[in-house]
């Protein structure tokens, strides 16, 4: 952390003598080198893995593309009818599964995903609904719940969510998880059901759990006095698809 100050310092000192002005600079070079942080968690990831999958149990890579992770976020306030419900989905995300061969407490996972990155109020997503997300939102709407969802959970200094597997007990397909959750740049415990399906080549893990947004220190949007708000609980749902290496069967 000390080190990344000083390289904002650096850089914002370079601007300032380019442009005269630090206050943009400083935003750009900050959003960067959590760019690069970013990048580094996620080798770190890789090569913990990596390692895991040396020994005698399975290491699954987490498809994106075969797997759904959604976020749910609810409308309230006073005048609560007039808002409207989201759902914001993660395309992208790094994710891994180590199942050992000597039992299931020793399994653990990791999902890690950006928030700038969530896609929001897809049309598909909403129509498959029901009532409750059925109105159509325009492009211009997006654009501002985007923009709210971005500020109040300060993404640019924050933006990475990481989900990590603490402590795993029952047994395959019915599973409870201890989970760690890193949002906002603050970590919380809870204990969330799985249901996991185990074949010789891959894996699927289902799940649903709750965040409070103001445990990791947000602010839930709300504006005119709690007029139009946003609840502080969320709904995170996901579905997720692994499989083995290429060529590579234990």
């Amino acid at each position: 952390m000390i080190i990344n100050k000083i390289i904002i310092a650096l850089l914002c000192i370079t601007a300032t003598l380019l442009t005269g002005s630090c206050t943009t600079a400083s935003s750009t070079v900050e959003s960067k080198v959590s760019a690069v942080e970013s990048t580094g968690n996620q080798l770190s990831l890789q090569a913990s893995y990596s390692a895991l999958g040396k020994t005698t149990g399975k290491v699954y890579t987490l498809n994106p593309s075969a797997s759904r992770v959604r976020i749910y976020a609810f409308r309230a306030g006073t005048a609560a009818i007039l808002g409207h419900n989201h759902v914001l989905s993660s395309p992208q995300f790094t994710g891994f599964i180590y199942l050992p061969e000597d039992g299931i407490s020793a399994a653990r996972f990791d999902l890690e995903f950006r928030l700038d990155q969530l896609e929001i109020d897809n049309p598909e997503d909403r129509s498959s609904l029901g009532s409750a997300f059925s109105t159509i939102l325009t492009p211009g709407s997006i654009g501002r719940t985007r923009e709210h969802m971005l500020s109040s959970l300060q993404a640019d200094r924050f933006p990475i969510v990481r989900i990590h597997s603490l402590q795993i007990a029952g047994e395959v397909p019915k599973l409870a998880a201890k989970i760690q959750v890193e949002l906002h740049g603050q970590q919380r415990e809870i204990w969330i059901p799985l249901s996991v399906e185990s074949l010789p080549d891959h894996i699927s893990a289902t799940g649903t759990l709750v965040l409070r947004q103001s445990e990791f220190g947000v602010q839930p949007y709300s504006v005119l006095g709690g007029f139009l708000a946003v609840q502080d609980e969320v709904v995170v749902e996901f579905s997720l698809v692994g499989g083995l290496p290429q060529g590579k069967m234990f």
